[in-house]
């Protein structure tokens, strides 16, 4: 005798009461979808932001033709760079340098005539540009593109630029003595030196 079919078995779908009971679940949180890489990922443009201002310092939006002035009406009467002193102590320095350069570009002067020095600690910026290598980061200077940063040990190597900024973060009197006289005969036309009036003067004379 024949066994009778078996009746086919009926599957649960979608719309089944399991699905009733999944509906009642709260739904899982989905897991964030990695995006871009962060602004903190590429070199920063300026001890940025900079950026980054650095972080190192972001580049700022300067109008071209201001920058273009005619230097030689800055320089002073001997011929020489304008020099303008910033009091700041040794701590503070680099702020002021900070600010100082930031009102220059926020007065339509161009990035890339500006030399920032440091006499103790190294700009951030500098810092984190030579972890790629001595190379590439004077590559950054030649290019003259930018704000350049760099410490006041190596200034017999850096280039001249209309404006030349110098934080007197630190370093011994030596230190400080051998650097002022190059960074003001690398500057065009303008000499910011932030630091200890006093240090400052008897290294540049009463001029400053």
């Amino acid at each position: 005798m024949p066994l009778p079919p078996e009746e086919p078995q009926i599957h649960e779908s979608a719309q089944g009461p399991s699905a009733t009971a999944a509906a009642g679940r709260p739904a899982p949180t989905p897991r964030p979808v990695p995006g871009p890489r962060s602004a903190a990922s590429p070199r920063p443009g300026r001890p940025g932001p900079g950026p980054a201002r650095p972080a190192p310092p972001a580049p700022r939006p300067v109008p071209g033709p201001p920058a273009a002035k005619n230097h030689a009406e800055n320089r002073s009467a001997d011929g020489g760079p304008q020099l303008q002193l910033i009091p700041a102590p040794a701590d503070g320095a680099l702020d002021a340098a900070e600010e100082a350069l930031d009102l220059l570009l926020d007065s339509g002067r161009s990035p890339g005539d500006v030399l920032v020095l440091t006499t103790g600690d190294r700009h951030p910026w500098a810092a984190h540009e030579l972890t790629f290598g001595e190379s590439a980061y004077w590559a950054q200077q030649d290019s003259a593109e930018d704000v350049f940063f760099a410490d006041a040990a190596a200034v017999d190597r850096v280039a001249a630029r209309p404006v030349v900024i110098v934080a007197v973060n630190g370093g011994d009197d030596e230190a400080v003595a051998r650097a002022l006289p190059v960074a003001r005969s690398r500057a065009g036309a303008l000499l910011v030196v932030c630091g200890d009036p006093q240090r400052v003067t008897a290294v540049l004379g009463a001029g400053v």
